[in-house]
């Protein structure tokens, strides 16, 4: 993996960060790999080696010496019975951090950009998407420009976008939406913004489609592409990294060692490439549903990702037929037709009216229904007859009185049911609408903004997830507590709330 100069590696500091992520010191393992060095990582070291064999060694005393732990920015902010749009109006300034802001595993940004909330003191890459679309609505094109500034920015500067502005993240992406915020800019400012951000889309879209020029029978996998057996290209979550997240160093290491069969690095693996997918964690990437033991994200070909990079295919096509570049606006037409032929033919499953992901290795279907199967819908590209199918399949198994469920089996994971999501609203919601399965799409709406509401006056917080099966639980699952602010709820509840 790459390094950069002047940005700190939290695994450099070895043994001590080893010892302090498996002391149980802090409930969450984000914490003190969030934490700011106040002398070099040597001096630092140093130190440690020579005290930490004393009798009188507190290992907490000393990370208070030696660094600056972080603070929750929402923890001390209160709605104070404010409209809910009046306060998400002003938890947009409360999530504004500035550029240049800098420290410890932080990667330094040049313009302003919006947090999630909570333990997420960085910007995130596919939660920024769903964030903008409020921002939109609130008619902050400022905000929104700078934050597309700083993800191509990220794109220059590492070939990729990140998981989010943290050193720790850089060995994975998530879900490609760059290409969206930029069409949701040009549809303010003009064509001319495609233009503009035009090498950055191509920059990103190598990066996800990096070495499959070299894929053949003897190697039918590279990094985030795979050769399926009709000789389609198709692509998968990865991680350039086979160790423990250190943002979730216990979890990690806590479950490697339960899995019998496998190598540790091969786990590690797995559970950083679906926290590239975003849903970390979900029973779609499991063998066995209901055991996270088994999971095997990188032997998957997910139904989104590939739908995303459709998008960037069609994209760029239109870009360059606009310019008159006809030869290369034909490479892509033919690489779009040639993704969107084999989504069907690997995805779509026409027995039981739904798409899902598919497992390579095995060659045949995964068997759980998740809403990653509305991409195809919200990206348009299915046909009414197959749309009309899902759209049944989404009223009669996802639509609860709070909104669509995320997948249809409890696992105990945050990504599974009960378990609502604001973008997945939102791409099941755009995605009925493209078909005009209008009825189901508004009551979609409605059920998920009076969650939203209630949830709101009985707390005066908008949640990073919901329990949509009743209002009176709160949302439970993942590796840690559910937490508010919140960048995507507040976006996607403004954008619903104001679309017809």
């Amino acid at each position: 993996m790459q390094t950069f100069d002047n940005l700190l590696n939290i695994e450099d500091f070895g043994e001590l960060y080893v010892t302090i992520q498996q002391s149980n010191l802090f409930s969450d393992s984000k914490f003190f790999v969030d934490a700011i060095p106040v002398h070099s990582v040597e001096q630092i070291i140093h130190s440690y080696q020579s005290q930490k064999n004393s009798t009188d060694f507190n290992l907490l005393s000393f990370i208070e010496t030696h660094f600056k732990l972080p603070s929750d920015s929402t923890l001390h902010y209160h709605s104070d019975n404010k409209d809910i749009t009046t306060n998400i109006q002003d938890l947009w300034e409360v999530l504004t951090r500035q550029p240049g802001e800098k420290g410890g595993t932080l990667i330094p940004l040049p313009y302003p950009y919006i947090i999630p909330g909570g333990r997420f003191r960085e910007i995130y890459y596919w939660d920024s998407y769903f964030t903008m679309l409020g921002l939109s609505v609130d008619r902050r094109w400022d905000i929104i420009e700078n934050m597309i500034k700083n993800f191509s920015y990220l794109i220059n500067t590492f070939g990729h976008i990140p998981n989010g502005n943290r050193t720790y993240y850089l060995s994975r992406s998530q879900p490609p939406f760059f290409c969206l915020m930029v069409e949701l800019l040009a549809a303010k400012k003009g064509t001319h913004i495609l233009l503009d951000y035009l090498p950055a889309i191509e920059k990103e879209y190598a990066y996800w489609m990096d070495g499959a020029d070299q894929l053949s029978e003897t190697q039918t996998t590279y990094r985030r592409v795979v050769l399926l057996e009709n000789g389609a290209v198709l692509n998968r979550y990865w991680d350039d990294a086979d160790t423990p997240r250190p943002e979730a160093y216990k979890e990690d290491t806590h479950l490697a060692q339960q899995v019998a069969g496998a190598t540790a690095n091969e786990i590690y693996r797995h559970i950083r490439a679906a926290a590239e997918s975003g849903w970390d964690f979900s029973s779609r990437w499991f063998t066995d549903a209901q055991n996270m033991a088994t999971i095997e994200t990188t032997h998957i070909i997910p139904v989104d990702l590939n739908c995303l990079l459709l998008f960037i295919e069609e994209t760029l096509a239109n870009i360059y037929n606009g310019t008159g570049h006809t030869n290369k606006a034909n490479l892509f037409i033919q690489k779009s037709t040639q993704r969107k032929e084999a989504i069907r033919q690997f995805c779509w499953n026409e027995e039981k009216g739904f798409y899902f992901d598919y497992q390579f290795i095995k060659k045949q279907q995964k068997t759980v229904y998740s809403l990653a199967a509305l991409y195809p819908l919200f990206f348009s590209i299915t046909s009414k007859e197959d749309a009309a199918k899902v759209a049944a399949i989404t009223a009669e198994k996802f639509l609860q009185q709070g909104g669509a469920i995320t997948t249809t089996l409890h696992s105990g994971q945050q990504w599974d049911a009960p378990n609502g999501w604001a973008p997945l609203q939102w791409i099941t919601y755009k995605g009925l609408k493209n078909y005009q399965e209008n009825h189901l799409a508004h009551q979609l709406k409605e059920n998920w903004l009076l969650l939203n509401e209630t949830v709101y006056k009985n707390t005066g917080k908008l949640m990073e997830k919901y329990n949509v099966e009743t209002s009176c639980i709160h949302a439970g699952g993942g590796e840690y507590p559910t937490q508010d602010g919140f960048g995507w709820t507040n976006g996607i509840f403004l954008a619903l709330k104001n679309d017809d």
